[in-house]
């Protein structure tokens, strides 16, 4: 890897990095706001969701209610605000990252430089990992705050919460693994950008269809997302053992391939 190269770049793309993260925490504090309110009805709240279908319920993670602090964010944030902003953030970035620059003519100037191909593409995925993590860590951090100002007391939150920080890490390692091999291949940028966008919402659209409807649920075997259940993590009862690994495994296997295939395709500089 490149380390003037990778501060460069984290120089270059810090301001979008912490607008997403920023606008991540502004959503989750938000969320543990408006908790006490609803607490006050949680009840009514639950039986209105008991109401609705089965499908329904399971695909907007409302199936656990909103009777604790963890549900509640589980299903209204975890479920799908932040799911849509890191899935915009991982295949917008990566494609800024690669092909953007290979389309734009400026990887030219990147590899005019001392530096291989091998670790301008290393770097690159370095500065990807980075602004996933940064997100990540400032969302949890507001998570922690919120709970503090607005909830507080209990132990029972900081594991929980923290497992399910974990797991979107690994999903979106995942998601983001896989963008970067797409924006490898690429050499314009608004291919890439769609082909990457296809290939994340289509695997949300799929675990999506797969909960609503039973005759289905085969579609979320072929989706990513089916890994990444945060209603059981929040409720206590979800066995992620081999979920975390797998996921983190095939963000490694997408990178590496995207290094590899960088290294040794035709660029149009």
């Amino acid at each position: 890897m490149s380390i003037p190269l990778f501060k460069q770049m984290m120089s270059l793309y810090a301001r979008g990095m912490f607008s997403y993260a920023l606008g991540s925490a502004f959503y989750m504090l938000l969320m543990f706001w408006l908790y006490p309110s609803i607490a006050k009805n949680s009840a009514s709240i639950n039986e209105l969701i008991q109401g609705l279908p089965e499908g329904v319920g399971s695909a907007f993670g409302l199936q656990s209610g909103f009777g604790s602090v963890e549900a509640f964010i589980s299903g209204e944030y975890y479920g799908l605000i932040l799911v849509l902003i890191l899935s915009v953030f991982c295949t917008q970035f990566s494609t800024q990252l690669v092909a953007k620059l290979v389309d734009q003519g400026a990887m030219a100037y990147l590899l005019s430089a001392p530096v291989t191909r091998g670790k301008v593409a290393l770097t690159q995925a370095a500065v990807l990992f980075a602004g996933l993590f940064v997100i990540v860590a400032v969302t949890t951090l507001a998570g922690f705050a919120g709970y503090a100002w607005f909830v507080g007391g209990g132990n029972e939150f900081s594991p929980r919460f923290l497992q399910l920080n974990l797991v979107v890490l690994a999903l979106f390692f995942a998601v983001s693994g896989i963008s970067f091999l797409v924006s490898c291949l690429s050499n314009d940028e608004k291919r890439a950008l769609s082909i990457s966008g296809i290939i994340t919402f289509g695997f949300f659209t799929m675990d999506l269809l797969g909960k609503i409807s039973g005759s289905i649920g085969w579609l979320r075997s072929l989706s990513l997302f089916s890994l990444y259940r945060p209603g059981e993590i929040a409720a206590g009862t979800a066995q992620m053992g081999y979920a975390t690994p797998l996921l983190f495994l095939i963000g490694l296997a997408g990178f590496a391939a995207g290094i590899a295939m960088f290294k040794r395709r035709d660029l149009p500089l």
